[in-house]
């Protein structure tokens, strides 16, 4: 894949769920691999449980950081209830994630690791090199989680392959 090709990507779930904090790690990690990235996202009631999404937009020269209506390459939701309303924005040939949810809680003892391990499924479907998101992750967790960080990562990574 071309540098030049944009790749977009929908993040979607309920306010708690490091929503932007997974859009963030992307976006360095795409900026640390010399991508040009744009990043926006939708809070609305978050501290009440409620709909946020983020757009992450990457490759050649962007203008605009949000995601269409089925634009997205990927769609990515950390909560299945949210998964109808995200789904007006994945592409007809687009990558639904949304199958290694349920397998992802399954394989973390902590529920504040879900997003790093959903980043970690995604991660293994974008031209990202590893070394640009281990960078990324030093910039976005602080030192004392960082390396519990980079395991879920890497089983996320992990359930994609199996």
């Amino acid at each position: 894949m071309k540098k030049q090709t944009i790749i977009n990507i929908t993040f979607g779930g309920i306010g708690g769920q490091g929503i932007i904090k997974a859009s963030e790690l992307l976006g360095w990690a795409a900026l640390y691999d010399g991508y040009h990235v744009k990043k926006s996202e939708v809070h609305g009631m978050a501290q009440r449980g409620g709909s946020v999404e983020s757009h992450v937009r990457f490759g050649g020269k962007i203008y605009s950081p949000l995601v269409g209506p089925e634009q997205a390459d990927y769609l990515l939701c950390f909560h299945a209830e949210e998964h109808p309303r995200l789904k007006t924005f994945l592409k007809k040939d687009g990558v639904d994630l949304a199958g290694f949810l349920e397998k992802a809680q399954a394989i973390i003892e902590n529920p504040r690791h879900l997003n790093t391990v959903l980043v970690g499924v995604l991660a293994a479907y974008l031209p990202i090199r590893n070394e640009s998101w281990q960078k990324a992750m030093e910039v976005v967790f602080s030192p004392k989680i960082i390396e519990e960080n980079r395991t879920v990562f890497e089983k996320g990574k992990a359930l994609v392959r199996q």
